[in-house]
């Protein structure tokens, strides 16, 4: 069995060229930066990285993409979701092929499916594949809540299912499943704002989008929680959560892109109809990286 996930893992963001068409030479740059920081995995083709915006053939360019580029350097986490389970099989097969490592299942968000009929989706598309799954709940996008219960169940029924990304920004879920059922399911926060409380917790680890601009200080604050230095990993915590913060408080797919471009790595715009930042939206991010950079440098 291969190593269990932990820690850090990037929830890449997909950077376009102006016709919209994948800038792969850009996602690249993002995949090397990840990982030149430290993080403990990549994630292909997740919300972050506009999954919604993107036809099936070009999530498997986005998977195939970063799994090459990776070349097991890092484990590669391939979301493999689809509004319906024929596809979502598809594309888990042909991710598996590829040399995922781990597939991760956002559930159908098009039609909000019930609970029942979730849980079928997902036993269904794990028992097409080999590889670990790890669950997505979504629920702001699904309209489905995957609660603890349900997630127990599913992992001690079905063996490949081995985490769970919680980005359902309920706390007292996420408390839940870090201490009381992390026997069974390896739990990630996908909620960016928690990623210091969720690693003191004790959570498997954490998924995040910001982890495309700030990935070194993110690193920093799990490393040093994991060395039980928690005096040093709230200092970094204070001083990057007013980047996430403010990354968070305006639309975010836009805001990684435009916090990857004003360090030098250009992104592109968002797919379209998603609009870039307004001006004001882009000072904002802007002079939040600008005080962790002037920050940084005061201390470095």
């Amino acid at each position: 069995m291969p190593k269990a996930l932990s820690g850090v893992l990037t929830a890449l963001s997909t950077p376009f060229n102006q016709d919209e068409s994948i800038d792969v030479a850009t996602l690249r740059r993002i995949v090397d930066r990840s990982i030149e920081a430290g993080v403990d995995g990549v994630v292909a083709a997740g919300s972050t990285g506009e999954v919604g915006a993107l036809s099936s053939e070009e999530r498997l360019l986005l998977i195939k993409t970063v799994i090459e580029h990776t070349n097991g350097r890092v484990p590669v986490i391939a979301n493999t979701g689809a509004t319906s389970t024929a596809e979502a099989i598809r594309l888990s097969k042909a991710a598996q092929e590829l040399g995922a490592d781990v597939l991760m299942l956002i559930t159908p968000y098009y039609e909000p499916l019930s609970l029942e009929e979730t849980v079928t989706y997902i036993k269904d598309v794990a028992g097409a594949v080999e590889l670990p799954i790890m669950l997505y709940n979504i629920p702001s996008v699904t309209g489905v809540n995957l609660d603890p219960a349900t997630v127990r169940s599913l992992a001690e029924e079905v063996e490949n299912i081995r985490y769970i990304k919680d980005s359902s920004a309920n706390w007292e879920q996420a408390l839940q499943l870090i201490h009381h059922h992390s026997d069974v399911i390896g739990t990630f926060i996908g909620w960016d704002a928690y990623i210091y409380s969720a690693l003191v917790e004790g959570a498997a680890g954490v998924m995040a989008g910001t982890a495309n601009v700030v990935p070194d200080e993110i690193v920093a604050v799990s490393r040093r929680i994991a060395d039980s230095d928690l005096t040093g990993a709230r200092e970094v915590w204070n001083a990057v959560y007013p980047v996430i913060d403010a990354l968070l408080s305006v639309p975010f797919i836009p805001s990684v892109k435009a916090g990857l471009s004003l360090q030098g790595i250009p992104a592109g715009l968002p797919r379209r109809p998603t609009a870039d930042l307004t001006p004001e939206d882009l000072g904002r991010v802007r002079s939040a990286l600008s005080a962790l950079s002037h920050l940084t440098q005061k201390t470095g």
